[in-house]
């Protein structure tokens, strides 16, 4: 089934530049994983201060979306979009030059703020130039292409470390968002049609969130979309840890292992593609996080009874990405499609909530590392189990109001 925009949307690129906007969320986390060991010997401190160039990424990812999604419904899309990107070139550059890990945290917290307008506002976009009905499916599609940037990402860091060290990551991410900034100047129309005056407004502010946090459609479609992204979270931000010290992988093979993890991640967008042809969304996220729990009590058991391999680590990522790839885009439109006036604030109050929950499980994996492969198999099934009781719970009180 074609999925068009709106008429007046129908000149621009659109799946092209949502597709690079959002590709730079996994880019900025993934390009960089190989060189995370590195990074602990380098500047002689221990992972739980790396992880914090992972955690502080979240959190100024996630908090920046309460302010740019107000923003973007009072100024439009495109002003913040360029001045986010912009941020992002400028905070690359000064990771590249970071001369200590103090510095590199800080820097990598501006890098979220820029990243989050891009993202953030990819998904406004999406509410603005589709019809509700047709923006689970465009995601879905354009998160089949996005599945690319976690797949040959690691691979591309993994070469970059070995070849030029850890500097190199951000010179490639600083030439990227470049070249999205070209992009978006020069294709982007305007998509705002309905700009808020009072969207900036204390009042407004706490009125559109009152609004939409009151909402249990919100809930039903946020909560299994966070619950799912920090199911793939903690393999993003300790599986260098894992396959490099603990299972003895070469740094050099590392961004494959990644890879095939991630590869679960397209297989799932695809699925998705398909059930949302013949059920609805809600239906899709029962599947999705029944495959969320399968793969979290299969990481646990593989790990209790000894199967210390680099492929049950990587089988058991395949298999997290994959629900996610299933739970992600429908989570995503489900959680912003019934405020067509509110999306830039329900886009950011969406992402604000999976950070939240993500810096919060990756914290948990960075000070529970213990050199073994328990802490991350328990946390994963425990999200697991979490992700598949949300939507059934949230669900049921819905249908009985």
């Amino acid at each position: 089934m074609k999925i068009s925009p709106l008429p007046q949307f129908a000149h621009a690129p659109l799946l092209l530049l949502i597709t690079a906007m959002m590709m730079m969320q996994p880019l900025s986390t993934d390009l960089y994983l190989a060189s995370l060991p590195s990074l602990v010997s380098g500047f002689g401190v221990p992972v739980a201060t790396v992880q914090l160039t992972l955690s502080l990424f979240v959190i100024g990812f996630g908090s920046a979306q309460l302010v740019i999604g107000p923003l973007s419904d009072r100024f439009g899309r495109r002003p913040v979009l360029l001045t986010g990107l912009g941020l992002y070139v400028a905070a690359s550059a000064l990771c590249g030059l970071a001369q200590s890990i103090e510095l590199l945290i800080a820097a990598r917290f501006l890098q979220a703020l820029g990243c989050c307008a891009a993202v953030m506002i990819a998904r406004a976009v999406v509410r603005d130039a589709y019809e509700p009905q047709d923006s689970a499916r465009f995601l879905a599609r354009a998160s089949t292409w996005i599945s690319l940037a976690p797949i040959v990402g690691p691979i591309l860091g993994a070469y970059l470390q070995v070849a030029f060290g850890w500097r190199a990551a951000f010179i490639a991410l600083g030439i990227f968002s470049a070249c999205v900034m070209a992009a978006c100047l020069y294709h982007l129309p305007e998509t705002n049609q309905h700009k808020n005056p009072n969207a900036t407004q204390i009042k407004g502010i706490l009125e559109n969130y009152r609004l939409i946090l009151s909402s249990r459609e919100f809930w039903l479609n946020v909560t299994p979309g966070a619950l799912s992204y920090c199911g793939i979270f903690i393999f993003i931000s300790g599986s260098s840890f894992v396959l490099i010290d603990v299972l003895g992988v070469p740094t050099q093979w590392f961004g494959y292992c990644f890879a095939l993890g991630v590869a679960g991640y397209m297989s799932g967008t695809l699925v998705c593609r398909r059930l949302l042809k013949t059920i609805s969304g809600e239906q899709a996220l029962r599947i999705g996080t029944a495959c969320s729990f399968s793969a979290g009590l299969y990481f646990l058991a593989a790990t209790l009874l000894g199967w210390w391999h680099w492929g049950v680590v990587v089988l058991a990522m395949f298999l997290a990405m994959g629900s996610h790839g299933i739970n992600f885009p429908v989570s995503q439109a489900g959680s912003i499609a019934p405020f067509p006036k509110q999306a830039g604030t329900a886009a950011g109050l969406m992402g604000a909530v999976m950070m939240a929950f993500a810096f919060v499980s990756g914290t948990i994996v960075g000070v529970t590392h213990d050199g073994t492969l328990y802490p991350l198999a328990i946390i994963s099934a425990v999200l697991g189990t979490l992700n598949f009781l949300s939507v059934r719970l949230i669900g049921k009180r819905t249908v009985a109001a």
